[in-house]
């Protein structure tokens, strides 16, 4: 049997570091490429150099495949995608490459992203109601990786593992940031018992970005102002490049930056006639970044890749089909015509993406 605790359950006090991963058989640190993991992990790693149990150490990061910030080259200089930082933070943290994951979710063997599920869903994952992008393309994707290590573990222990999930949320990242407790008890079964750890969470934007620069820690080009800049004048957070939680200069930055991506974001928006958050729609965002005064993008991608065509090809599939959670139209700012389920796709059955007036 499985026990699911509360999200925002008040948690355990939190214990001496070293003490709390003395006690754990698998530490897991999770890495976005962000800023705010890094720091969380290496308090972690510290504590378990402290603690003589660094051995229990892997590194991971959940793929968002052509949703996340990709790799780009400016003045010939190349600066890496979130996952390929993601694996950089963790060389530097001391992580062996062999505990080091990167996953992607599959179906039918190919990678199957978010955009195509949301395609097919018909919604977006707004915060309380439909946050399926963490859970489904992070959290069991991330326990799913270690399910066959946990079974041998339960096999030669006869006890179930101890993991702490260790995470770079932060208190003052958003009102619900700040209810979630330290340190928490998600799971426990007969298999497995899980905390979620998050060391960093009393630590304020500002310290660490000072913290990184000290370091000499490598932060995402997302952050910057320009691919090398080191300003931290860029997006604020280093997550989707697009995400429906994000600030609205943050999804200007997006979309400016990401064009095609972004447009195909609007042919999703479009054909479900839902918008892409409560506030706002990615053809508005669209509109907005065109105009004089919009934030500088510094940089703009053409997202000529493999990955985006493919992620293209699926999703316009997905929307000639109904979705398949029934259709809200008018939902959050209504400015997107009624298509739902009648949509059959014709419109976007071309090999572009709608132009910006008939969206």
């Amino acid at each position: 049997m499985t026990t699911q605790l509360g999200l925002f359950a008040t948690g355990p006090a939190v214990p001496d570091a070293a003490e709390l991963v003395a006690g754990q058989d698998f530490l897991i640190l999770n890495l976005s490429g962000g800023k705010d993991g890094l720091r969380a992990a290496v308090k972690a790693r510290d504590a378990a150099v402290e603690a003589g149990v660094e051995d229990r150490l892997w590194t991971v990061h959940a793929s968002l495949g052509p949703m996340e910030w990709p790799a780009c080259t400016v003045d010939g200089v190349r600066y890496p995608s979130v996952g390929e930082l993601a694996a950089e933070h963790s060389r530097l943290l001391g992580v062996p490459p062999e505990r080091h994951l990167e996953l992607r979710r599959q179906r039918d063997g190919i990678p199957y992203d978010l955009l195509t599920f949301i395609a097919e869903r018909g919604d977006w994952p707004w915060l309380g109601r439909a946050r399926f992008c963490t859970g489904d393309w992070k959290t069991k994707l991330i326990f799913g990786a270690f399910s066959q290590m946990v079974r041998e573990f339960m096999k030669a222990h006869g006890r179930p593992a101890r993991m702490l999930n260790v995470l770079g949320l932060r208190a003052d990242e958003s009102p619900d940031r700040r209810k979630r407790p330290p340190l928490l008890r998600t799971t426990e079964n007969t298999h497995r018992v899980v905390d979620e750890w998050l060391p960093a969470h009393a630590e304020t934007t500002a310290f660490v970005k000072e913290w990184t620069d000290a370091g000499g820690w490598p932060h995402h080009w997302a952050y910057d102002s320009v691919p090398g800049a080191g300003d931290w004048a860029g997006s604020t957070r280093c997550s989707c490049s697009a995400c429906v939680f994000s600030n609205h200069r943050d999804l200007l930055l997006a979309v400016a930056r990401r064009p095609r991506l972004a447009a195909l974001y609007a042919e999703v928006e479009y054909a479900r006639g839902i918008p892409f958050n409560p506030n706002t729609t990615i053809t508005a965002l669209i509109e907005e970044a065109a105009r004089p005064g919009a934030p500088d993008p510094g940089v703009v991608l053409d997202d000529d890749t493999a990955d985006v065509d493919a992620l293209l090809k699926a999703v316009r599939a997905a929307l000639t089909r109904p979705p398949k959670r029934k259709p809200r139209p008018g939902t959050g700012p209504g400015t997107l015509p009624p298509l739902g389920a009648g949509c059959d796709g014709c419109s976007l059955a071309g090999t572009g993406p709608l132009p910006l007036e008939a969206r």
